[in-house]
């Protein structure tokens, strides 16, 4: 493949900096370097720097923080979307906007080629080029684990030590991070063996639960068609919400996970992830929903989720069937607006009451105290309808 320009999805770290040189090597192209701002909470402009000074023509940054929340992270939390009943979809929901961010990238600058510094052995390059084909089907896609003979995280290292490229993986610390506003993962080094306990220094964000505080403090979030408006009454825009979430879970030590799942290519993989905004809202959404939702539309959604957040893992985000399924999860989302209070302590999220003008839950009908709105005699009939299939099968084995 010849490349003229090519566009590459740059964070800094130890692949996407031996990647940018390697790529001038061996394509003798010029390489635009773009840097995805989704509040990793890193010095962008000190990777910019880095960026140039490494090779780069040009390093772009874009801050896509409020599109993140709104437009990816919203969406999938009113699906309940968790990937084999841990994975909150932190890394999975990021991709396709970023590359999505590559392509806008890519036109403006005239590029004819885009770049990424997944491997061959994860999800990440399939979502990454899914969404580059569904939104510029003619884009060359140069993918350089894919091709060549830098095959592990140690042979990089000793690349970047040949070219002077400083990056932050040690030996000491080998494993691989990413981080935006709503996760933080870790994976590979000294994770590679399930067996082993993440080592306590390896964690950048929440507390471990033996610092957290003693008391349990109380949170209320406000939310509007599915969505989260306001945290204690204060509004806030979706990032500055999430980040407010983040800061109130850390603290009390929750959203850590470890987990070994199922990679799209087929093999088993440990990943740790540190959600904690995100797990307040999961709680919380789940609450409210719980009195807004029809019954049967509430189980229908449900069924879908497990194939809602693989679409998200496998990285079908710009898809038709995830639009499809997204339209249907949102318009279920009609009723679901009102107050969740939840109580936080030492990694738990416990819900402490749910309120809305939307609800259908009404204490008239639901009490156990005396009422004249239901009649339980009703309820004879109801069960010996209901019943009738399970006495006939009865019948017919004693015949």
């Amino acid at each position: 493949m010849n490349a003229d320009k090519v566009v590459l999805a740059y964070s800094g770290g130890l692949d996407t900096s031996v990647i940018l040189r390697w790529l001038k090597e061996q394509y003798g192209c010029e390489v635009v370097a773009f840097c995805a701002d989704l509040g990793q909470g890193e010095d962008l402009q000190a990777v910019k720097r880095k960026a140039l000074q490494t090779g780069a023509s040009k390093a772009v940054v874009g801050d896509l923080r409020e599109e993140f929340v709104k437009d990816y992270v919203f969406p999938m939390l009113r699906g309940n979307a968790v990937y084999e009943g841990s994975y909150l979809l932190g890394t999975s929901i990021a991709r396709p906007l970023i590359a999505k961010a590559q392509i806008d990238v890519a036109a403006q600058e005239h590029a004819d080629a885009v770049s990424h510094g997944a491997t061959g052995k994860g999800n990440d390059q399939v979502r990454f080029e899914l969404t580059y084909y569904a939104l510029k089907p003619g884009i060359k896609v140069i993918a350089p684990w894919r091709v060549w003979d830098l095959n592990s995280r140690s042979s990089l290292m000793a690349y970047a030590s040949r070219h002077g490229i400083a990056v932050p993986v040690t030996k000491a610390k080998p494993y691989s991070t990413d981080r935006n506003l709503f996760h933080i993962s870790y994976e590979g080094g000294i994770l590679e063996d399930p067996w082993k306990e993440p080592p306590a220094d390896m964690f950048l964000w929440c507390r471990p639960l033996e610092k957290t505080p003693n008391r349990a403090e109380y949170v209320e979030i406000d939310y509007r068609r599915g969505d989260p408006v306001a945290m204690n009454g204060r509004k806030l825009s979706p990032a500055s919400l999430l980040a407010a979430l983040n800061d109130l879970g850390a603290k009390h030590g929750i959203g850590r996970v470890d987990v070994v799942e199922n990679r799209y290519v087929g093999m088993k993989s440990r990943g740790v992830y540190e959600t904690p905004g995100g797990t307040i809202l999961h709680a919380a959404h789940r609450a409210l929903e719980s009195i807004t939702m029809d019954r049967e539309v509430l189980r229908l959604r449900d069924s879908l989720i497990p194939r809602y957040a693989e679409m998200i893992y496998y990285g079908y985000w710009f898809a038709p069937e995830r639009e499809v399924l997204q339209k249907t999860i949102d318009a279920a989302q009609a009723n679901v607006s009102g107050r969740a209070r939840l109580k936080l302590y030492k990694g738990n999220v416990i819900v402490a009451g749910r309120k809305s003008d939307t609800s259908l839950y009404d204490p008239i009908i639901a009490t156990f105290e005396e009422d004249d709105v239901y009649h339980q005699g009703d309820a004879d009939g109801f069960i010996r309808l209901n019943a009738l299939r399970l006495r006939l099968r009865r019948l017919s084995k004693a015949r």
